[in-house]
């Protein structure tokens, strides 16, 4: 099998999943970074900036989800959630809540400007943080990157 054959990349039972979720991990990181940045150095455009990758992220977890269960489906034979699986998936939901809830609360913030939730949104992407850094790390088992 060919690296640079289309079909290998394509076709392959669970590729998409591990190629996909990099990329809004990284921007939901950078966007909780921006903020914090924003809030600490009063640097506005930086708000700016975290609400574009926040935005972004939020987006991408739509076919990051759709690639996970259909890795799970192909892959993994569609098995009983249990263990590793079971807690990947509950950690990999919750990130996706507090994604979406992060994003949302930056989007309430900038239309309405007499709503401040700087403390409160900063917790939820530090917890959202906490969330995608367990699903990354119980997802590493199940690739077989950490056994």
């Amino acid at each position: 099998m060919s690296p640079f054959d289309w079909r290998s990349i394509v076709f392959a039972k669970h590729a998409q999943h591990v190629v996909l979720i990099h990329f809004p991990i990284a921007l939901y990181l950078a966007a909780v970074g921006l903020d914090v940045l924003a809030q600490w150095l009063k640097k506005p455009e930086w708000g700016k900036a975290a609400f574009v990758n926040l935005t972004i992220a939020a987006l991408f977890t739509v076919p990051t989800v759709l690639s996970g269960i259909a890795a799970w489906q192909l892959q993994l034979e569609g098995q009983r959630l249990k263990g590793i699986l079971l807690y990947h998936l509950l950690s990999a939901s919750a990130a996706v809540v507090f994604t979406v809830l992060s994003w949302w609360l930056h989007f309430r913030s900038r239309r309405d400007t007499s709503l401040s939730f700087d403390r409160t949104r900063t917790a939820i992407e530090i917890v959202g943080v906490f969330f995608i850094v367990l699903a990354g790390h119980l997802g590493g088992f199940l690739s077989g990157v950490n056994s």
